[in-house]
């Protein structure tokens, strides 16, 4: 076993004052790695979130730890917004200097370690999925016994459909190991993307640097992400189509039936979730104004 390392190179600390291992110390404590555009974190939030509610009178203490993947993702206000739209209330330690995740030799988003009540981490997953075995730990450490917890996530939160799942996470800067744009959009070979328009690609990202610009995908799955950020200040207006058509019914949290949305800050944007039998479709994504900047596509 290894015992659990301090948070003691956190920037901030919200939702909490700083905690230290002293004041953890006969507490159960579950520590989540996570960053704010992550969709992998995104369907797991429902659960810790729950887990949170329904243990924290029994010993629980969940502490998130937001270690940033993306340059924007620095910005404390985006995080706050962040614990703003999943509702979350338990502490979070932000890492933006990578402290606390070096401190825990950790590698993957999400990471959840379980620790003792004596600090000692007796178990750790990384990624999605095992929530039944997660809670049953919980419980264990905690010395209770009762029904699990019923989670069921909505819009984002929702799990993925993995059966349909064809087409796999595709960052779009040029220090990805991915393959970049197709040159032309018009036609676009399966699970490939395309840009029209003018984009300075960049090592992490892509930025549109004049008026009227599309990025497309030939993709299969239920739900279509992009990681979008706004470094202009002002809301930029974008249109998704399907199939060179509106979504209709297959539009994503992010976007309505006639597919519109709004670029207002960085995070990740539902842009479809087919409504139907899933099958291989093009998605476009149509931006009036520069100061686009994109950097993941992903897929649930």
């Amino acid at each position: 076993m290894t015992s659990l390392p301090p948070f003691a190179g956190a920037t901030a600390w919200l939702n909490s004052e700083p905690l230290t291992l002293h004041a953890l110390r006969g507490r159960v404590v579950l520590v989540n790695f996570w960053t704010l555009t992550c969709v992998n974190w995104l369907r797991q939030e429902p659960w810790v979130r729950a887990w949170s509610r329904a243990y924290r009178d029994d010993g629980l203490v969940v502490i998130g730890v937001h270690t940033p993947e993306f340059g924007f993702e620095h910005d404390i206000e985006l995080i706050r917004r962040s614990l703003a739209d999943r509702e979350i209330d338990y502490p979070v330690a932000v890492d933006s200097d990578y402290a606390i995740w070096s401190a825990f030799d950790n590698h993957y988003w999400p990471a959840l370690y379980f620790a003792d009540r004596s600090g000692e981490i007796v178990d750790f997953h990384f990624g999605e999925g095992r929530y039944e075995k997660s809670e049953r730990t919980l419980q264990r450490l905690l010395g209770v016994s009762r029904p699990l917890t019923v989670v069921e996530g909505a819009g984002p939160e929702k799990g993925a459909d993995w059966d349909t799942v064809r087409t796999n996470e595709t960052y779009l800067g040029r220090g990805s190991s991915t393959e970049g744009p197709v040159e032309s959009p018009a036609y676009l070979p399966f699970n490939r993307w395309g840009l029209d328009g003018a984009w300075r690609i960049g090592r992490e990202d892509i930025e549109l640097t004049a008026p009227g610009g599309t990025i497309a995908f030939r993709f299969q799955a239920r739900d279509a992400n992009l990681v979008l950020s706004n470094p202009t200040g002002a809301p930029i207006p974008f249109r998704v189509l399907l199939d060179g058509a509106a979504p209709g019914a297959s539009h994503g949290a992010d976007t309505s039936a006639d597919g519109t949305g709004v670029l207002d800050y960085g995070r990740m944007y539902q842009l479809i979730r087919q409504d139907g039998p899933v099958a291989e479709r093009t998605v476009e994504i149509l931006f009036e104004r520069p100061g686009v900047r994109a950097y993941v596509f992903t897929f649930g």
